[in-house]
């Protein structure tokens, strides 16, 4: 049997840990730059150069991604869990801020046009996120501030900016001198910024950051409300989506299927948007292939390979619904969802977390994704369950939200758990099935039957591979890892890093056991656990591979694969779970 891991945060990590959580409990704002040191000494993985003079721009843009745009006139980032905590402090109207997004992170974000951000947080692994990601920042663009301000190149960079010109090979090429950065690393910011290189180089050049936090309040009885909240939102607006077949009494006292996953995998597979829309997709994608797929779909077309053309149509369908003055494609991919029972409850209040109700008995077989059919689907239409989907949220607010559902649900049969993880072992796109789960959150260990086995994802995976009986470990952030911490986990056999498992199955425990879940023990969950637990993970970064790492490249077209083979099984042993519970009761 699997001993508990020893806490195994290293002295680096630990002391940064210590330092913003310490300094964070100060009633005004910190200084980030207070926190620099901190962050430079716990050697995180993802920001391998913070040390040194040179520029980390694989570190710098992994941080740039998960931050609004306009964090480059931001000087004050408040952090609080509702509206109404910010009210308490002052900020009565940030809802009625400009909303700013993220390209690379979900979080409800308010910008007051001036120096003021406000971010909505819905767990504690916000702040572990935020954190570093604004500590990373703020120090590589001052590194290259320093570099940039007093060099006869702002004087061309602004010129090109205010001309509105494109900065050409040779002023890339001095760029490249003076920041003492890659041709790769130069590529990298020009296809960040696109058109507007120049002008995001000259605010470099013209201005040190200097950012503040504030976290107005972080207690649990705060993120415990920002659920409750999130869920209200759930019952209230699903009646609407619903066109009034679902209320919130319905909601709460049929049975439950809770997934985990994201807002577009389970839809598509059910809805037959992409096969009924096929032709026209792929005229579009003929027309308007900005990452040459067309090859892709040529080779799908000659094989004969549905599966291969239904991933590249399901990925495509995203550009092809929101083509400017093409609203009504959007509106009948609407409707395919209603008619096939799903509703969309798109960004609730309190949380960032979208989700799907999908009643079973409304879903039509002749609509859903090949790989679904199996014998006796019809049965469904007699069934009483629910598919609660949602958009899977960021490390501990997993456990708020699930605690959440179960706490208003009268019965869940079966929660899976499918998302991103980085491997140590495997390949981006690999599929790791873990039957072992270390939590860092709570220090315990959780040994667990895994409904999934290898057999139930391979047959769906076209080019990855699939391995069951891993063991995974659940981080508190991305940047709060180092290869000492790693190197621990990899000795005792963990290889499979993500953020929300952990956390879930803490809201598991509390589900089954009468008593808050343990802190630092060996939990076995075997026993009595009544309904099935279902983990999923796909390989999005390789951290011991510079060559593979999701801080320089995302998964894009190339994630489709591992994306829908999870979304197949998890759909598959759905429906086969409850045919089988019919066929039980009727017996």
């Amino acid at each position: 049997m699997d001993r508990a891991v020893p806490f195994a945060t290293s002295e680096g990590i630990e002391l940064y840990l210590r330092t913003y959580y310490s300094l964070l409990r100060s009633s005004g704002a910190i200084r980030v730059r207070s926190l620099e040191e901190a962050h430079i000494g716990m050697n995180s993985s993802l920001h391998l150069k913070a040390a040194d003079l040179e520029p980390d721009i694989s570190a710098f843009l992994y941080a740039w991604l998960r931050l609004p745009p306009e964090i480059v006139h931001v000087r004050y980032v408040l952090l609080g869990q509702s509206e109404e905590v910010f009210a308490r402090r002052g900020y009565g109207s940030v809802e009625t801020w400009r909303l700013v997004r993220a390209p690379a992170r979900r979080r409800r974000m308010f910008y007051d046009g001036n120096e003021t951000l406000a971010c909505f947080i819905a767990s504690v692994s916000d702040i572990d996120d935020l954190i570093p990601i604004l500590t990373a920042f703020q120090i590589e663009w001052n590194k290259m501030h320093m570099r940039l301000r007093d060099s006869v190149l702002l004087q061309a960079i602004k010129q090109h900016h205010v001309q509105g010109k494109p900065l050409g090979s040779v002023e890339q090429e001095a760029l490249q001198e003076i920041l003492e950065i890659s041709s790769e690393d130069m590529e990298k910011l020009a296809s960040a910024w696109g058109s507007r290189l120049a002008e995001r180089l000259e605010q470099i050049g013209q201005y040190e950051m200097k950012l503040f936090i504030d976290l107005l309040a972080g207690s649990r009885t705060h993120y415990r409300k920002a659920a409750q909240g999130w869920w209200h939102t759930i019952e209230e607006r699903t009646s609407a989506a619903s066109q009034g077949r679902l209320d919130a009494y319905a909601l709460a006292g049929r049975p439950i299927y809770f997934v985990s996953s994201n807002t577009h995998s389970l839809p598509n597979a059910l809805c037959g948007f992409a096969s009924q829309y096929q032709e026209e997709i792929l005229t579009f994608l003929q027309k308007n292939d900005p990452e040459n797929l067309w090859p892709e779909a040529q080779a799908a077309l000659a094989l004969g390979s549905s599966s291969r053309l239904l991933n590249l149509l399901y990925y495509i369908q995203r550009a092809f619904l929101g083509e400017p003055g093409q609203a009504q494609r959007l509106e009948a991919y609407r409707q395919a969802e209603i008619e096939s029972g799903i509703s969309t409850i798109s960004t609730p209040a309190y949380l960032d977390v979208s989700s799907h109700i999908i009643e079973l008995n409304r879903i039509d077989p002749s609509r859903c994704d090949p790989r679904l059919q199996m014998p006796h689907l019809e049965r469904l239409r007699q069934s009483e369950a629910l598919i609660i989907n949602i958009d899977y949220p960021l490390g501990m607010a997993a456990y708020h939200i699930l605690s959440e559902v179960t706490t208003n649900v009268s019965g869940l049969r079966g929660a899976y758990f499918m998302g991103k993880a980085a491997t140590l072992n495997g390949r981006v796109g690999d599929v790791m099935i873990p039957n072992v789960v270390y939590d860092e959150q709570s220090r315990n260990t959780f040994l667990f039957k895994n409904i999934f086995t290898a057999a139930d994802v391979a047959p769906y995976l076209l080019f990855g591979s699939v391995f069951d009986n891993q063991k995974a470990i659940t981080v508190r952030g991305t940047f709060l890892q180092n290869r000492e911490f790693l190197g621990i986990f990899y000795r005792e056999g963990y290889t499979d890093i993500e953020m929300e498992t952990g956390p879930y199955l803490s809201a598991v425990y509390e589900d089954i056991y009468p008593q808050r879940y343990p802190q630092d023990e060996l939990v076995n969950l075997f026993i009595n656990a009544p309904y099935d637990i279902g983990v999923l993970h796909y390989a999005s970064d390789t951290p011991y591979s510079r060559r593979h790492q999701l801080l320089s490249k995302s998964l894009s077209y190339f994630g489709v694969d591992s994306t829908y083979a999870t979304t197949i099984a998890i759909l598959r042993r759905i429906f086969k779970h409850e045919i089988e519970r019919m066929d039980e009761e009727q017996d």
